[in-house]
């Protein structure tokens, strides 16, 4: 058993004021109820660092069924690990059992996480090939290493444990703190503090066994290393490049939502740049490695895009964000389409693949920015694009990657005005006369019959 080290609330920055106040009604009422309740992860890294954080997690030694039972606005989730989700209006808490690590049985993480992503299929593992320079000896060692990778495959991550357990089996020292709301006190086990003053990133415990256990935290260690501007230990960073091939035994679906993460995180160029320079862009999207200067242009537009909010807007849209990077590839435009053999063909982006709704909505995107930037069409033409669903999407395309600001706010101007008239129950109704607006035609009374 590890002694963790218990910071006392005189001794640390964290205030209640900056927790999110429903996170806090769990927390509490999870201790009311004399259950060990933790904020955890990534908010108690944030708010030690002056960040506001995205999300604030919650872990637990109740059990989801004891969690259901005391908040009515409860949901449980999960196929691989079972979550209580607690609904205030649109947010959601989570709440996760304490779990422990376990012995590898072959079930994948990969496997695992393709459960907890209905209708997605985990893409099955290029064959290695040859390094660029031909040589066939880093590919035997890549190969031997891929056979020594399958004996460190973790099982099914579904046992409950303590709060020590749980710190363990985090990935990253920083990223297992806990803030206790009993004493309102740090708890770290990894020695998570000491590094988060470094401005390090460490992997907890061997980051060889670590990484072959679930690839895709490479990734997330660069990553997470580009977002804080920390840099990376050397022995984990000496892991990754080893290993980096190994990133293709991840499911398709968790890269492709770790890109997403990284093009919501506000460092998204940063992040690119690191990922190339550790040899993972060109494992996962080879077309990137030598990305044209419009790739990274568009990036430095969506972290710019991005500075202007908190936390990441529901504006970035998955449709948005597929765009962002394929747009300045040349890879889709307005001109794009499928074929009638094809219906089924997702596009893919290296290891991506790109969802088909995702690419017909870019369509309907290029296909109304034409129309959009006219904004000396007449007023009947523009009332009709008010109506579109793409409308407001589109709109974020041109926020982010046009340079016409004053299209963008004639467009929202007209929004805020329809919304004004728009009444409570959703149907059209008599408003006004304004721009927007026909003045109603008389009805004509009707004809008396003569007898």
């Amino acid at each position: 058993m590890v002694e963790p080290t218990v910071v006392p609330r005189s001794e640390h920055t964290i205030s209640r004021r900056d927790i999110d106040q429903d996170a806090l009604k769990v927390l509490y009422r999870l201790h009311e109820h004399n259950y060990v309740a933790y904020l955890v992860g990534g908010s108690v890294r944030d708010l030690l660092l002056q960040r506001h954080p995205k999300d604030f997690d919650i872990g637990t030694s109740a059990h989801p069924h004891q969690v259901k039972k005391l908040f009515r606005n409860c949901w449980i989730i999960g196929r691989r690990f079972r979550l209580a989700h607690v609904k205030f209006g649109n947010k959601t808490i989570e709440v996760a059992t304490f779990r422990r690590l376990v012995d590898a049985s072959g079930v994948t993480p990969e496997a695992e996480a393709a459960l907890d992503l209905p209708g997605e299929a985990t893409r099955e593992p290029d064959a290695l090939s040859v390094d660029h320079d031909g040589n066939s000896l880093e590919a035997e060692a890549a190969q031997r290493s891929r056979r020594r990778a399958e004996d460190h495959l973790i099982q099914r991550d579904n046992t409950y444990g303590t709060p020590e357990e749980d710190a363990f089996r985090r990935d990253f020292t920083v990223n297992a703190l806990f803030y206790d709301i009993g004493t309102f006190s740090i708890i770290d086990y990894t020695g998570g503090l000491k590094d988060l003053d470094a401005r390090l990133i460490r992997s907890i415990g061997d980051p060889e066994v670590r990484f072959l256990e679930d690839p895709v935290r490479m990734l997330r260690a660069v990553v997470l290393a580009a977002r804080l501007e920390f840099a990376i230990d050397e022995e984990s960073l000496e892991a990754i490049f080893a290993h980096k091939h190994e990133i293709a035994r991840s499911a398709a679906p968790r890269l492709l939502e770790e890109y997403y993460k990284i093009l919501r995180s506000g460092h998204a160029a940063e992040a690119f740049r690191q990922l190339d320079e550790t040899g993972l862009l060109r494992e996962i999207t080879p077309e990137l490695e030598d990305a044209p200067e419009a790739f990274w242009n568009a990036m430095g537009a969506i972290d710019r895009y991005r500075a202007q909010f908190n936390s990441a807007p529901d504006s970035l849209t998955n449709t948005i964000l597929a765009g962002t990077l394929l747009h300045p590839m040349g890879i889709i435009g307005s001109r794009t389409r499928f074929h009638a053999d094809a219906m089924e063909r997702k596009l893919e982006l290296g290891l991506l693949p790109i969802a088909r709704r995702d690419v017909e909505r870019l369509q309907q995107i290029f296909s109304m920015v034409p129309r959009v930037l006219d904004i000396q069409s007449p007023m009947r033409a523009q009332r009709g694009l008010l109506h579109r669903q793409s409308l407001n999407e589109t709109l974020t395309w041109l926020e982010i990657h046009g340079d016409r600001p004053d299209v963008v706010a004639h467009w929202r101007e007209l929004q805020a005005q329809r919304s004004e008239h728009a009444p409570a129950d959703g149907h059209d109704a008599e408003v006004p006369l304004t721009p927007f607006t026909r003045r109603r035609r008389r009805r004509r009374p009707p004809r008396r019959s003569s007898l």
